[in-house]
């Protein structure tokens, strides 16, 4: 199994940055992406952005020119800084682990999830 923390969260005026951290122990896959999930009330959960093991990196629309995903696999960390905040970027962001095992299986792993909150 792995587990996955997070930490970063918090409340942010409008225009402000905050830097999400997430550290993956337990069983490291060969190869695996990993990325963050946001989750606003009353909304389905959504891709924010995704690195994968060879560094092909995928964002969200609304995020793209605000928000920088990079991974660090010494550490088996992935960092989501997030600037130029909005209101409507407030959600839970989850930390999520997409590994590939050596028979062809597949498995993913979630985070307990980081509050941010952008408001005045």
């Amino acid at each position: 199994q792995v587990q996955l923390v997070e930490s970063g969260g918090g409340l942010v005026q409008p225009g402000g940055s905050l830097r999400l951290s997430c550290a993956a122990s337990g069983s490291i896959f060969s190869t695996y992406a990993m990325g963050w999930y946001r989750q606003a009330p009353g909304k389905q959960r959504e891709l924010v952005a995704r690195v994968t093991s060879g560094g092909r990196i995928n964002y969200a629309d609304p995020v793209k020119g605000r928000f920088t995903i990079s991974r660090d696999n010494a550490k088996n960390t992935v960092t989501l800084q997030m600037n130029s905040l909005k209101p409507e970027d407030t959600a839970v962001y989850y930390c999520n682990l997409d590994g590939s095992t050596v028979d062809g299986g597949r498995r993913i792993y979630w985070g307990q999830g980081t509050q941010v909150t952008v408001s005045s």
